[in-house]
C-alpha cells in the first residue's frame, strides 16, 4: 500500500488550499510544484532590483470567506486592505467615472441623472443573484451520470438542491439570471444605460480575461464571475493582499504545512501513473516515482489530459473533448517600476483614484474593436489596459518614492493569426501598452524605469496557463457549472479512479477563490471514509 493517501500536482492556491483541509482532515499529503515556489500564478516576486509586485494574478477580491476563515489565513500572515476607490474610468474628452464608497452614484449623476437612477436598480438585481450563487460556489454542482442507480440518485438529490437554492430569486431575478447566462453583456448595458463609461464600467468585467467582444453572448456571466467577490465582509469589493498575492499563497502553505502537508518545489511531473485502469502515482523529471492512493491535478484540463497521461488510459470520446478545451484569455501582462505617480489629464496629480483599479476602456465600442482588431492582426492597436498601483496601498513593494504597477492587457491573441511566434513581438506591444496608459497620463512612458512583460506564450511556459488562459479554461456555457471541465465529470473526480480536479478548470471556475481546492477535498475526503471508514 503507497504510504500516501494523496499527491496534489500543481502548488497553486487551489492545489494548497485542497492540501490543507485534506491535511487537517488526517490524510498523508504530498504537494508537488514545478517552480521554485509555492503559489502558481499567485506569487510576489522581484520583477526589476528593488522591485516586487504580483507578477501574474494581482488583485483580491473572489478569495472566498469561508476558505480563510477555515484556513485561518490572517492567523498565518494574511492581511486584505480594500483600494480607497474601487475603479477609475478616465475618457478622451476628459471627463470620467470614479467609484467607491460614497463616490459611485454621484460620480454616475455628473455623466448621466438617467444612469444614477437606473445603476442603483440594476446593482440591486446582480447582488440579489450573487448572493445565491455565492451559495453554489462552494458546493460540487450536480453530475450527470448513465444509468439509474445509487450515482444518478445522489446526484438527483444535489440537483434538487441546487435548484431549491435558485427558489430563493424572484421571477423578475430569474428572468434576469437566464439573461446574464445567455445574452452579450453589451446587449443588456446598452438596455439599461446611456453613459459610455457607466455601460464600460461593467462591460470591462465581462471581457476581463475573456477572448471575447462585450457583445459575444455568454459575455454577461463573464461580468457576473466578476460580481462574486468580497473583501473583509463588504461585498462587492476589491482589495489588495499586503505583501502581493505571493502573501495568499505563503499563508495557504503556512496553514496545510501546520497540519503535516508535504510540499515540494522545483519538482517537475512528466506522466501520472495508471495501472490496472487506477491512478497510483506520479513520475517526476528527475526520474523518480511517487506513489499513492489518490492523485489529484492542480494544473488546466487540457494539459492534465493530453501531455501527462497516457493517451491509452482515457476514453477515446472524453480524449477527443478534452483536446478541444477552449483556452485563451487574451491577456498580456505587464510589471513596471515607476520613478513617479501617473498623472491622469481627467484626474491631476495624487489622489485616492491612484489606488483603484485603473480601466482605459472608455466605451463597449472601444472594446469591441479591440477584440475584432486583435483577431485579425493579432493584437489591438487601440488596446485595453487595467492598471493597479499596489504600492499606493502596500510600501513593502517599491523602494521609498517609487512605485510599482500592474498592467493587465486585453485583448492579445492567444496564438498570432499569422503564426509567428510572441516571442518577437513581446516589445513592440509592451511598449504600445505603455503608450496607450501615457495617452491618458502623459509622462508615464518616462516614469517606467524598468518592466517585465509576460505575453499569453510567456504566461504559458512560466506558470502553465495554456495559452495565457488565467482561468484554466474559458468561462462559456458549454464549460461553466455541470459541464466543467466536462458533462460526466463535474463532482471533481476524472475518469480514470483515483484522479480527481482540484483547480480552475473546476467548478466554480477561474479567479484566485480556493473554491474548487476546498470543494475537490470534501469530495477526496468522502471517498476517503467510504473506503477506510
Amino acid at each position: 500500500m503507497a504510504e500516501l493517501d494523496v499527491i496534489i500536482i500543481g502548488a497553486g492556491h487551489n492545489g494548497l488550499t485542497c492540501a490543507a483541509y485534506l491535511a487537517m482532515n488526517g490524510l498523508k499529503v504530498k504537494l508537488v510544484e514545478r517552480r521554485k515556489v509555492v503559489g502558481g500564478a499567485a506569487v510576489t516576486e522581484e520583477f526589476h532590483p528593488g522591485f516586487r509586485n504580483s507578477v501574474a494574478a494581482y488583485t483580491v477580491s473572489l478569495l472566498n470567506p469561508q476558505v480563510i476563515a477555515d484556513l485561518k489565513l490572517h492567523a498565518h500572515g494574511l492581511r486584505i486592505v480594500e483600494r480607497r476607490a474601487q475603479n477609475f474610468l478616465p475618457a478622451p474628452d476628459g471627463s470620467y467615472l470614479l467609484t467607491g464608497e460614497g463616490r459611485t452614484q454621484a460620480s454616475i449623476e455628473r455623466l448621466s441623472g438617467q444612469d444614477g437612477a437606473v445603476y442603483a436598480a440594476f446593482t440591486r438585481e446582480l447582488e440579489a443573484i450573487a448572493d445565491v450563487l455565492r451559495k453554489l460556489v462552494l458546493r460540487a454542482p450536480p453530475n450527470l451520470v448513465d444509468g439509474f442507480g445509487l450515482p444518478a440518485m445522489r446526484e438527483a438529490v444535489s440537483a434538487l438542491g441546487a435548484a431549491n437554492l435558485l427558489r430563493g430569486l424572484s421571477l423578475d431575478d430569474k428572468r434576469m439570471l437566464l439573461d446574464l447566462m445567455t445574452c452579450s453583456a453589451g446587449e443588456m448595458l446598452d438596455e439599461r444605460f446611456e453613459s459610455a463609461l457607466v455601460k464600460a464600467l461593467f462591460g470591462f468585467d465581462a471581457i476581463v480575461g475573456n477572448y471575447a467582444s462585450p457583445y459575444t453572448p455568454g459575455s454577461a456571466y463573464v461580468m457576473l464571475h466578476h460580481a462574486f467577490g468580497e473583501v473583509n465582509g463588504r461585498k462587492g469589493v476589491w482589495g489588495h493582499a499586503i505583501g502581493g498575492m505571493g502573501a495568499i499563497s505563503q499563508a495557504m502553505a503556512k496553514a496545510a504545512r501546520a497540519h503535516g502537508a508535504d510540499i515540494e518545489t522545483d519538482a517537475s511531473v512528466s506522466e501520472v501513473i495508471i495501472e490496472g485502469g487506477r491512478a497510483v502515482g506520479i513520475a517526476l523529471a528527475d526520474g523518480r516515482a511517487i506513489r499513492a492512493g489518490k492523485i489529484v491535478s492542480n494544473v488546466n484540463p487540457k494539459l492534465l489530459y493530453t501531455r501527462l497521461l497516457p493517451a491509452d488510459a482515457l476514453p477515446g470520446n472524453f480524449l477527443a473533448r478534452m483536446k478541444n478545451w477552449r483556452n485563451g484569455s487574451g491577456t498580456l501582462r505587464m510589471n513596471v517600476a515607476l520613478s513617479a505617480l501617473p498623472s491622469f489629464t481627467a484626474l491631476p496629480g495624487e489622489g485616492d483614484h491612484l489606488s483603484s483599479g485603473i480601466i482605459i476602456a472608455p466605451s463597449l465600442g472601444y472594446m469591441d474593436r479591440a477584440f475584432h482588431d486583435a483577431r485579425e492582426r493579432g493584437w489591438s492597436r487601440e488596446p485595453v489596459v487595467e492598471m493597479l498601483i499596489p504600492s499606493t496601498l502596500d510600501d513593502t513593494l517599491a523602494p521609498q518614492g517609487a512605485h510599482v504597477a500592474s498592467l493587465f492587457c486585453q485583448h492579445v491573441a492567444p496564438e498570432l493569426p499569422d503564426g509567428s511566434s510572441w516571442d518577437d513581438h513581446r516589445d513592440e506591444v509592451a511598449d504600445l501598452m505603455i503608450a496607450t496608459v501615457d495617452r491618458y497620463a502623459p509622462g508615464f512612458a518616462r516614469s517606467v524605469i524598468g518592466r517585465q512583460v509576460l505575453t499569453p506564450l510567456d504566461l504559458e511556459r512560466e506558470f502553465g496557463l495554456l495559452g495565457g488562459d488565467i482561468f484554466h479554461g474559458a468561462l462559456t456555457l458549454n464549460q461553466l457549472f455541470s459541464a466543467r471541465p466536462m458533462l460526466g465529470h463535474a463532482d471533481y473526480r476524472g475518469p480514470i479512479k483515483g484522479l480527481y480536479h482540484c483547480g480552475s478548470g473546476a467548478h466554480p471556475g477561474g479567479g484566485v477563490t480556493g473554491a474548487p481546492g476546498h470543494n475537490a477535498a470534501q469530495v477526496i475526503l468522502r471517498d476517503h471514509r467510504a473506503l477506510f471508514g
